[in-house]
């Protein structure tokens, strides 16, 4: 098992620092940062002193891995007690020193091997731990190191692209480059700060961000917490199962006054007061636009509207271009790119999207759309450039569902909602496409497939000659009589169009021509077989008479 390497703070910007160390920091997933400063106040202060009357509600967590099956519903986490801070530390403590007979601390390597052999002893044992809690354990005092400078995240809003921890929850959406920035209102573990205070061994089960954003955690006080990162909801996996599946697995032990950060879609884990927020800069639309389009295969509600984000922060950029204000750095320069391959994606769907309706259904009606993001009643997808209305629906779908599988009763023509400006986003799309090198990286996230989710539904709609297996799944999700859950079924019936379509285009390759060359050797050898089969079937049909040596013919 790989270590994450430490690396010291030294800088003052922490954003200049981030995009520093990212080209090597994110091939592990995770990163541990060592803070150059630390703080005068410790945070056990600030929450009595700063936030009075501070209190919280843990939850509790059993400490072992059951053994799983389709039908179990294993709920994670009790309901705990309340507490102050204070009250919990005591009660930490007191469970520690009752488990090994001493008051001081333990090597984190000890405790590591500790907890995953109480996972799996089965014993049943349970622990509390407090997610999700509002506030900030950063100080505002002046005399207060870490709270002058840039790393408080608090001030951090004129500064840095990134959604630090601890931000202030209305200085979050004024950050000056960041995506998250134009979220209209603010969003609880996103955008908003939240604290996490835990005990000996309690953790938080491998997971990915939602919508694969970045996050950075804080370690205010207490004992060191392990981390675990896999590069590129929720079990909680032993490190040396994931390595003997050849999963590369890294660990970090995080310190009081360290940051640690997780880079977009690393699964990550740990155990044991920290604080943490989510984040994004440039460099994420990629991984929100994988995001999105996997929400909504599995019909699973947003938690941003990111189609919105990535129009508004296009048009930004766009202006700031033609103005002459963008900054010249290769960091800069390569999130700049990102969000313009990204963009460039999103109008070519929407576009040849809107020529297929008008393909299938004619001219349909158009409307202007200035209602901000509408969600699909369907898929939950976040529609921002166009949507569609009709009357078999009580609520929008997005455009990018089967629309002859529809077989709209009503027999009108939908109603195609577009917003006042796609002319405009349509310009600035064709502009981002005379930059040099851009439609090649356009056309290598096409042909990914995570980024192809939405002409390969298009695509299989056309496709005639799909098995009749694929109606049936289609009417499988619909009807209550199939056990199967409607979300594996979809993710299944787009994987085996996926295929079929890889399929169709190894037709007419030399890989093609040998297969069907052995496929006819293999047809020729069963007719040979078959034939042999049928003449010795033939012989022992006829009868077979058995002549006594002493008996003579009768006559009739």
């Amino acid at each position: 098992m790989s270590c994450v390497q430490a690396i010291k703070g030294g800088v003052e910007d922490p954003l200049v620092y981030l995009e520093k160390i990212s080209p090597e920091a994110s091939r592990y997933g995770i990163c541990k940062i060592v803070s150059p400063l630390n703080a005068s106040i410790p945070a056990g202060a600030v929450l009595a002193k700063e936030n009075t009357g501070f209190k919280f509600t843990t939850r509790v967590q059993p400490l072992w891995l059951p053994d799983w099956n389709v039908d179990d519903k294993v709920i994670f986490f009790m309901r705990g007690r309340n507490y102050t801070l204070h009250d919990f530390e005591n009660m930490a403590n007191k469970e520690f020193s009752s488990k090994y007979c001493c008051s001081g601390s333990l090597p984190s390597m000890y405790l590591e091997k500790e907890f995953w052999h109480e996972i799996a002893s089965g014993r049943k044992g349970t622990v509390e731990y407090a997610i999700n809690i509002d506030g900030s354990a950063f100080s505002c005092a002046s005399n207060d190191q870490l709270g002058k400078s840039k790393w408080n995240l608090k001030v951090l809003n004129l500064n840095s692209v990134i959604l630090f921890v601890f931000l202030a929850v209305s200085t979050l959406p004024q950050l000056p480059k960041s995506p998250l920035r134009l979220c209209e209102t603010s969003i609880p573990g996103v955008t908003d700060p939240m604290l996490y205070i835990g005990m000996l061994f309690s953790m938080f089960a491998w997971h990915v961000e939602d919508h694969y954003l970045y996050s950075i955690n804080y370690h205010h006080c207490g004992a060191p917490k392990t981390w675990y990162g896999v590069p590129e909801k929720t079990t909680m996996f032993a490190p040396c199962t994931l390595l003997q599946h050849d999963v590369p697995v890294y660990k970090a032990v995080q310190m009081p006054g360290e940051f640690v950060i997780t880079f977009p879609k690393a699964y990550h884990a740990g155990f044991t007061c920290g604080e943490a927020v989510n984040f994004a800069v440039g460099d994420w639309f990629p991984f929100g636009a994988e995001a999105s389009q996997r929400y909504s295969r599995l019909c699973r509600m947003p938690i941003i509207p990111y189609e919105e984000l990535l129009c508004k922060e296009a048009m930004l950029l766009h202006n700031s271009q033609e103005q002459g204000g963008l900054a010249h750095s290769s960091a800069d320069l390569a999130s700049y790119h990102c969000v313009k391959v990204s963009f460039i994606c999103l109008i070519q769907s929407h576009h040849h999207a809107c020529q297929f309706l008008k393909k299938i259904k004619g001219s349909p009606s158009v409307s202007p759309n200035s209602q901000g993001t509408i969600l699909c009643s369907l898929c939950k997808r976040d529609c921002y450039v166009a949507y569609i209305n009709c009357n078999c629906y009580s609520r929008p779908i997005c455009l990018f569902h089967e629309i002859e599988a529809l077989n709209c009763p009503c027999g009108n023509n939908p109603i195609l909602f577009l917003r006042e400006d796609v002319s405009k986003m349509e310009k600035i799309a064709k502009k981002f496409e005379q930059d040099k090198g851009i439609m090649r990286e356009v056309h290598r996230y096409k042909d990914d497939k995570c980024l192809q989710k939405n002409e390969t539904t298009l695509k299989v709609s056309k496709q005639q000659e799909l098995k009749p297996g694929y109606k049936f799944r289609r009417q499988g999700i619909a009807g209550t009589r199939n056990p199967r859950r409607k979300n594996d079924v979809e993710e299944r019936v787009g994987e085996t169009a996926e295929t079929r379509t890889e399929c169709h285009k190894l037709r007419g390759t030399p890989f093609s021509r040998g297969r069907k060359r052995r496929k006819m050797k293999s047809r020729q050898q069963k007719s040979k077989k078959s034939s042999s089969r049928l003449k010795t079937e033939e012989k022992e049909r006829k009868p077979y008479i058995v002549k006594h040596p002493n008996r003579k013919p009768k006559n009739n």
